[in-house]
């Protein structure tokens, strides 16, 4: 059975690779938990940032029946950027969920 987390890595992940196919990034080719997204010299710029967090809000609705806000305030403001790796990314959806579920 797969877990909530799993789910929402291979969601990231597939997001990612999908948005690599016209990025053609070379940190983005092996998706893994630490791969960098955003910030730094390996991450993707704002614009693509914004493209992959609008595809992951409507992937998490066909996957877990609700749509997701990933881009706020809060998520701006936080002391560890929850798009800073592939895997605090997929952290961040988990307690998006949790958020909504409470």
């Amino acid at each position: 059975m797969t877990s909530v987390r799993e789910k929402a890595f291979t969601l990231v992940k597939d997001a990612i690779a999908e948005l690599n196919e016209e990025l053609e990034y070379d940190t983005l080719r092996e998706v893994g938990e630490d791969t960098p997204i955003y910030g730094g010299d390996e991450g993707i710029d704002s614009l693509s940032l914004v493209t992959l967090i609008v595809n992951l809000e409507e992937r998490s609705e066909s996957a877990f029946g609700r749509r997701l806000a990933l881009a706020d305030q809060k998520a701006m403001s936080m002391r560890n950027s929850p798009y800073r790796t592939a895997g605090a990314l997929a952290d961040f959806i988990v307690a998006r969920l949790g958020e909504a579920d409470g």
